[in-house]
């Protein structure tokens, strides 16, 4: 990676691994080693070492919004990204993928990254896989086969997705303590006037089959059904808000792009041309 300064990197790479999953860790060190990115484990945290009541976590705000007991699984999962982006504010890097451990990653995967970060006026969260099949709005191009996006709807799933520092400012500040799933939380930035955009077609497949280190059995967290007297209103206006937010963030972004095109002697840039990432002689593994 090429920092914007001797001495600074562009991009840490954090992987999630709980200190019980080796298999995953061997799994994921042979995957991102073939494609030359090395990476920084942060331990996760175990939810089954936690011992409640904790600040970080607000059991009543969770119930309310939520609608389901408290799963120790989920609360060290969420812990565990908040403690990826202090580590990014405590760096000298502008930003940060953040990985969790059981996922597989297309081919493209670092030209897509070296686009990425030729582009970050246009996004402060860059989510790179999902879980959801919701339709995702193109908006600028960033390699001959990906694009930027917007989803106009709730995306679940946190595998993998880049944030800058301004975003992490956001995690470690408004997200904490934990009163949603993390995935949930992350889909809010529009509350904090943060950008979100997505990587079309997903470049990383974060549904592979593993056992849930997280999920477990769920209906062991689920509450009663007159508990979603509180939790159907909340959603209504989360849906409403996030889809106001977002669709005049892609009308943005599109007007801008028209403009952009429409102007005399405006030459387009190609993406990727600069490699931002995958420089290993400057990068550290610390394992």
């Amino acid at each position: 990676m090429i920092g914007a300064k001797p001495g600074e990197a562009s991009l840490k790479i954090f992987l999630i691994n709980l200190d019980r999953a080796t298999d995953r860790l061997v799994a994921m060190q042979q995957k991102l080693g073939s494609i030359g990115l090395h990476f920084e484990r942060v331990a996760a945290v175990d939810g089954r070492a936690i011992e409640f009541p904790i600040q970080g976590f607000d059991e009543f705000a969770f119930r309310f919004k939520h609608g389901r007991r408290r799963n120790p699984a989920e609360v060290g999962c969420y812990l565990s990204h908040i403690e990826c982006a202090r580590r990014l504010l405590a760096s000298n890097s502008k930003f940060a993928l953040i990985l969790e451990d059981d996922l597989e990653f297309q081919d493209d995967f670092v030209e897509l990254l070296d686009a990425a970060l030729a582009q970050t006026e246009k996004w402060d969260i860059l989510r790179l896989s999902t879980v959801s099949d919701g339709r995702k709005f193109r908006f600028s191009r960033l390699t001959e086969g990906r694009d930027l996006a917007v989803a106009l709807t709730r995306e679940k799933g946190s595998g993998a997705y880049i944030i800058n520092r301004r975003a992490a400012d956001w995690f470690v500040d408004r997200l904490m303590p934990m009163q949603l799933p993390f995935d949930l939380a992350l889909d809010l930035e529009f509350f904090a006037q943060l950008k979100s955009a997505f990587v079309v077609p997903i470049p990383v497949n974060q549904q592979l089959g593993l056992p849930s280190q997280i999920q477990g059995r769920r209906r062991t967290y689920h509450r009663s059904r007159g508990h979603y007297l509180t939790v159907m209103p909340y959603r209504i206006f989360i849906e409403t808000m996030r889809l106001s937010a977002r669709l005049t963030r892609l009308l943005g972004h599109l007007t801008s792009a028209r403009m952009e095109a429409t102007l005399p002697g405006t030459e387009k840039v190609e993406a990727g041309g600069v490699s931002l990432v995958n420089n290993p002689a400057k990068q550290v593994s610390e394992m």
